[in-house]
């Protein structure tokens, strides 16, 4: 009685081994699937999920460009980071079907010796054309490799520009055949566009300026208001080129940086519209 009790047992333990083994391959063959998510950054979505999107239609993809530099005494290193992170949301959701890649950080700011341009600044990070045109092409190839046919490069940063313009049209010559565009969008950076705007509403080229000031400055009190802080700018008593400022950010404001902003993410949402895979 016992060993047929014994017996008995070793063939149950054999079937349920049997059973677990074949349970991987069971599920393996299974489908993953996933709804369509309700956030458009990659960095906040699965794989399946990321699947799913482009099953159904999300074949464009924002590659978003920062910076971290010097933004004057009032602003944060990462004014660039911000800004670009909320517009790109905004952005896809204007064009539709679009998802967003995670912000590139890193990016040209001069040299190191002698330090020249945000780098005479401590806490200014730069990185030599080439290393930015390598890590965008690299984050190009991924994304083409996941399946989306309209990768967009979108840069806050004026030294970028050249660089994205150039990566893009050297991949989309190399992936025509494939029906992949990578494009820049050069409409993004519409400095030109806001500064008129601001002149027409009264403003002088001198307030209005070219770095950490009324622009940059009103932009990110409109997605990062906690990154200004004005009075530090106020308090300052040394000559204004001391402060890496180039402009007067006083008149800065959140509604003023909403509708800048809003300037540049309509030119973009534009231009990736008329330029993206059908």
């Amino acid at each position: 009685m016992k060993g047929h009790k014994q017996s008995s047992t070793r063939r149950i333990t054999a079937i349920a081994l049997s059973l677990a083994a074949l349970l991987p391959v069971t599920l393996a063959t299974r489908p993953l699937t996933a709804p369509l998510p309700d956030v458009v950054e990659l960095k906040d979505m699965t794989w399946v999920e990321v699947r799913s999107a482009l099953q159904a239609g999300y074949s464009t993809v924002i590659v978003p460009t920062g910076g971290i530099e010097q933004n004057g005494p009032h602003m944060v290193l990462g004014k660039h980071d911000y800004i670009v992170a909320a517009a790109a949301r905004q952005i896809a959701k204007e064009v539709g079907r679009t998802l967003v890649a995670p912000v590139v950080s890193f990016v040209p700011e001069g040299s190191w010796d002698p330090p020249t341009g945000h780098l005479r600044f401590p806490g200014t990070i730069g990185v030599s054309d080439e290393a930015f045109a390598g890590v965008l092409d690299g984050i190009a190839r991924s994304l083409k490799s996941a399946g989306f046919k309209t990768i967009c490069f979108i840069g806050d940063h004026g030294q970028s520009q050249t660089v994205q313009a150039e990566v893009a049209e050297r991949l989309t010559r190399q992936w025509s055949q494939a029906g992949v565009r990578v494009v820049h969008v050069a409409g993004y950076y519409a400095v030109e566009a806001q500064t008129a705007r601001l002149l027409a509403e009264g403003m002088t080229r001198e307030t209005i300026g070219i770095h950490a000031s009324v622009i940059d400055t009103s932009e990110l009190m409109s997605v990062n208001p906690k990154g200004v802080d004005l009075s530090r700018f106020r308090q300052l008593f040394f000559p204004l080129e001391q402060t890496g400022v180039a402009g007067n950010p006083t008149a800065s404001n959140q509604a003023l940086g909403a509708n800048l902003l809003r300037v540049r993410v309509d030119a973009a949402a534009r231009e990736i519209k008329s330029a993206r895979h059908p």
